[in-house]
């Protein structure tokens, strides 16, 4: 029995089998140690779960944060002060260049440089042609012209103009004259001749010709027609925000400046258009052949012209946009005949005498002069031995370009890789050269800089620096634009031309620092740089090669097998040939050699702006650049901390001082004026562009790039900013 005994508590030792417990024993200390490792083991993988899911949510809504930040930032203006003034264009401004021809789509029209301009312009259509209607407006390659382009143009007050078209020459003129607040008055001539062909005894019976000057405006403003006798529109008055009250008088057609008037047909259209892309639909919708044409010899015939409009039935839904007044007046006449038409601005209220007749010849004749001695004394042609001919052909190249400059008012449509669908850009204006009037009637990145170096910029406009290589603003121009182009991208580049007019301007701002035409550059390189930085810095960080200071253009078509070789829409040059198979492996040397010549132009005008000393774009240092001892270190492991950068406390007493100055009675009021609003502008803006980009006000900024750099957040002195932006002092 008890060897028994030992043996089974033997076996108990051993493990072999455990006495059940009863109700009243305690469990052996081992055992609930045990346990509660397993309970705190559980309870640490429960907490781990929970922090991860907090973790992953924190970061899902972070990163829809970020991407919702992101897809607004192809949208988002840049914060910089705007290059050029919000009023640059208007007629208080720059009345000289209020009105133009800056509508280059068109054959013949005028219009100002304005958001909502009241536009004026010409159709002609040939009356018994063998083509029922050969309306022509809109510059077209299809009308199969023999020519048409401007011989003379100054880009300003004056410019002649040739239309060459089957059998007959239009020439149209123009002729500005200041008065007034709105920009003041001009006059139209158009002169038609028939073609004298060679070899024949008789010319053929002359054409009849049916010319359609119309005004219209542009959802703001009205227009009143005003009939002579009942038929013949003989004036609009009008009214509109940019320039006031104003009349626009058709004067009858004459076979020269002091004959006497033609028998004509007279007709008029008055409607309303959603669109002034839509004039010439709405002219082809109204013309009836209802009317007679009997000139005193000859047979009654029937002839084209401006009856009434009704829009045509449509499936789709009725245009939302608001209609604006539309008026046409139609002059039908056989050749050869002038007809002159006036505007005057109602606030001109001394003009000497109207502009037409022999006072429009005259001064028509003095610019003409002005012209010829300007472009000889600039580009010296006849001193360099070139012939008359080779001359007239270079101020009409010259005058084309000029004749050629278009304003234009819209929306970009853009989108970005963090965009589902194309957005709307913030309304903005242009003014441009277009590379062609029938089929680039737009600007062109890539083009603008060549154009700038004939005629010595308020983009970049967006956060990150890129420019839309296609400037398509308004409906107008989105009509001679093909679907798959109205969209711009913006990983997609062109080529910064815009550094070239830098150069030169730069060169001449170099050699002739000390005339008083030089004396606005400075300010405009300084307002333009951040801007000009920001543009630079995007190529820098979108356009980047596989290897170190290697650069690839974006947006290479990927389809090598419609491709003989892909194109390169991008690089302006289109279809030159590169890699046969694009890939992020690519290098492309005519962007490197780009990016070189903008870095030294980036050079050259960093040098320029005062920034050897205090002044940066975005507040002034804490120590002059040209002290020896800036952004030197104390030592090994002691980096510079106020030698150099830019610090908000002391750049607070700088903008107290100025405002102080600029409102106290002293020799130096409008300067300390001019730098207080400049140094608070910079100031507030690069707090505000490294806050939106990065979350936090930061102890000091960088003043060479103006991004935060030091301790963040940092809203100690550095929210003294708010100060500013108050101007509380």
């Amino acid at each position: 029995m008890a060897r028994r005994m030992g043996r089974q508590r033997k076996r108990v030792v051993a493990g072999e089998a455990v006495p059940l417990l009863r109700k009243d024993d305690k469990p052996p200390a081992f055992h609930r140690k045990d346990k509660k490792k397993k309970v705190d083991i559980g309870k640490v993988f429960i907490n781990i779960s929970i922090g991860l899911c907090i973790f992953s949510l924190a970061w899902f809504f972070y990163a829809l944060h970020m991407r919702s930040s992101l897809a607004k930032r192809v949208v988002t203006p840049h914060p910089s002060p705007r290059v050029l003034d919000a009023n640059s264009s208007s007629a208080a401004v720059s009345a000289d260049r209020f009105w133009g021809s800056y509508r280059p789509q068109v054959y013949f029209g005028m219009k100002t440089r304005s958001s909502r301009s009241i536009v004026a312009g010409m159709m002609w259509m040939r009356q018994f042609a063998d083509m029922d209607v050969n309306l022509r407006h809109t510059c077209e390659q299809g009308d199969r012209l023999q020519g048409y382009g401007w011989l003379m143009h100054d880009g300003i007050t004056f410019g002649v103009q040739e239309i060459r078209d089957s059998d007959f020459t239009l020439t149209t003129e123009f002729v500005k004259r200041m008065g007034g607040d709105h920009g003041g008055d001009w006059t139209w001539r158009v002169t038609a001749k028939q073609h004298v062909s060679a070899g024949f005894f008789s010319a053929p019976q002359a054409p009849v010709l049916s010319l359609m000057f119309y005004t219209a405006a542009d959802t703001q403003g009205s227009l009143e027609a005003h009939l002579e006798d009942g038929k013949r529109l003989a004036s609009v008055t009008g009214f509109s925000k940019e320039l006031g009250n104003f009349k626009i008088t058709f004067r009858k057609p004459v076979t020269g400046e002091l004959s006497t008037s033609l028998v004509s047909r007279y007709n008029y259209l008055q409607t309303v258009s959603p669109g002034l892309e839509k004039l010439t639909d709405i002219v082809k919708q109204s013309l009836n052949r209802r009317f007679i044409y009997s000139p005193p010899s000859g047979e009654k015939r029937h002839y084209i012209a401006v009856d009434t409009y009704q829009p045509p039935h449509q499936s789709k839904p009725a245009d939302p946009r608001k209609e604006s007044d539309f008026v046409v007046h139609q002059v039908t006449v056989q050749m050869p005949f002038q007809i002159e038409v006036l505007f005057e601005s109602g606030s001109f209220h001394r003009r000497p005498n109207q502009l037409v007749g022999s006072v429009m010849t005259q001064e028509l004749e003095r610019r003409k002069a002005e012209f010829d001695s300007k472009f000889e004394k600039t580009f010296g042609l006849e001193g360099k031995g070139f012939s008359q001919s080779q001359v007239k052909f270079g101020k009409a190249a010259l005058s084309n370009m000029l004749g050629g400059m278009g304003y234009f008012y819209g929306e970009s449509v853009v989108q970005s890789v963090y965009n589902e669908y194309p957005l709307l850009y913030p309304e903005g204006a242009l003014f441009t050269a277009v590379p062609s009037r029938s089929f680039f009637p737009r600007g062109f990145l890539w083009d603008e800089g060549f154009t700038r170096r004939l005629c010595p910029l308020d983009r970049p406009d967006e956060y990150e620096g890129w420019i839309p290589r296609e400037q398509i603003l308004g409906d107008e121009a989105r009509r001679k634009v093909p679907a798959e182009f109205v969209v711009q991208r913006n990983e997609n580049a062109n080529p910064p031309t815009l550094f070239l007019a830098l150069q030169e301007l730069i060169e001449q701002l170099s050699s002739k620092a000390e005339e008083p035409a030089s004396r606005p550059t400075l300010p405009f390189l300084r307002r333009l740089f951040p801007r000009l930085k920001t543009w630079f810095d995007w190529y820098n960080t979108t356009q980047t090669g596989p290897l170190p200071n290697s650069y690839r253009w974006r947006g290479r078509d990927k389809d090598t097998n419609l491709f003989l070789n892909p194109k390169t829409l991008t690089s302006g040059l289109d279809d030159y040939p590169r890699a046969s198979h694009p890939s992020a492996d690519e290098r492309h040397v005519d962007l490197h050699c780009w990016m070189a010549l903008s870095s030294g132009i980036m050079a050259s005008i960093a040098r320029l702006l005062d920034s050897n000393k205090l002044w940066t774009p975005y507040g002034l240092r804490s120590l002059s650049r040209a002290d020896p001892l800036y952004m030197k270190r104390n030592t090994e492991h002691d980096a510079p901390y106020w030698r150099g950068p830019i610090w908000i406390n002391i750049n607070y007493l700088a903008v107290r001082a100025l405002h102080h100055y600029s409102n106290a009675e002293g020799p130096h009021r409008e300067k300390a004026a001019a730098l207080y609003q400049e140094l608070r502008t910079n100031i507030i803006n690069n707090v505000y562009r490294q806050y939106a980009e990065t979350g936090y006000v930061w102890e000091q900024y960088n003043d060479g790039t103006g991004r935060g750099q030091g301790s963040h957040p940092f809203t100690g002195w550095s929210a003294l900013t708010v100060l500013m932006m108050a101007e509380q002092y």
